[in-house]
C-alpha cells in the first residue's frame, strides 16, 4: 500500500523532528546513568519473517546470575528504564526502523526470533505485513493481554487493515500512552515469554 508507506514516512519524519529534544534528553540521561549503552539493538523478524535490527533506548542492564544466565526482566529494569517503558519513550528510536522500511507505524509488534517456530500457522500470518510501532493488540490491552489474545488480534489486523483503521489505532495509542495503560502483564515486569501456540504461553 503506497498510501500506508507514505503515511509511515511522513509521520516518522515528523516524529523525529518534533521529538528531537526528547531524544536528546533521554540519551543524555542514559549516558549519565552509566549502566550500559544508550541504545538496545536486537534482531527481530519483520515482513515475511525476514530479520532486521530493532533499535530502542536501553531500559535494562545485562545483569546475570551465578550461572551466567540473564536475570529476570524485573531485576534488570533500571529506575530510568521503568520510566521509559511506562511512557513508551524507549520505543522512539524505532522511528528510524520505520524510515528504513523495516517497520510501519501500525502493525503487529515485532517479537523475538525464537518465537518463529512456536507459532501456529494462523498465528504466523502476523508476518504477512510489516511489524509496527503500535498495533491493534496494543490498543486492545497491550501486555495485559494473554499471548493467545494478542496474536489473534494481530492476525485480525492483517485481515482487516485499512488506512482508516490505522488512523484510529494511532489516535487510540496516543491516549493509552498518556494514561500509561497495559504496560505489563499481570505479575510480570514486562511480558512473559511466549512458549508456544497451545495456549500455555503468556
Amino acid at each position: 500500500m503506497l498510501a500506508k508507506r507514505g503515511l509511515d514516512i511522513a509521520l516518522a519524519l515528523l516524529g523525529l523532528l518534533l521529538l528531537s529534544p526528547i531524544f536528546l534528553g533521554v540519551a543524555v540521561a542514559l549516558l549519565l546513568e552509566r549502566k550500559g549503552p544508550i541504545f538496545f539493538r536486537q534482531r527481530r523478524p519483520g515482513l515475511r519473517g525476514r530479520p532486521f535490527t530493532l533499535i530502542k533506548f536501553r531500559s535494562m542492564t545485562e545483569a546475570r546470575d551465578a550461572a551466567g544466565n540473564l536475570m529476570p526482566d524485573g531485576a534488570r529494569l533500571t529506575r530510568l528504564g521503568r520510566l521509559l517503558r511506562s511512557t513508551t519513550l524507549d520505543e522512539l528510536p524505532e522511528l528510524w526502523n520505520v524510515l528504513r522500511g523495516e517497520m510501519s507505524i501500525v502493525g503487529p509488534r515485532p517479537l523475538l526470533m525464537q518465537y518463529l517456530g512456536r507459532y501456529s500457522p494462523e498465528q504466523a500470518r502476523r508476518h504477512a505485513v510489516r511489524p509496527g510501532l503500535t498495533g491493534y493488540a496494543q490498543i486492545k490491552g497491550r501486555n495485559a493481554l494473554s499471548w493467545d489474545e494478542k496474536l489473534a488480534l494481530d492476525t485480525w489486523y492483517v485481515d482487516n487493515r485499512t488506512m482508516r483503521l490505522d488512523l484510529h489505532i494511532i489516535a487510540a495509542t496516543v491516549m493509552l500512552v498518556l494514561r500509561r495503560q497495559g504496560i505489563s502483564a499481570a505479575g510480570e515486569a514486562t511480558m512473559g515469554e511466549f512458549m508456544g501456540s497451545d495456549g500455555k504461553g503468556r
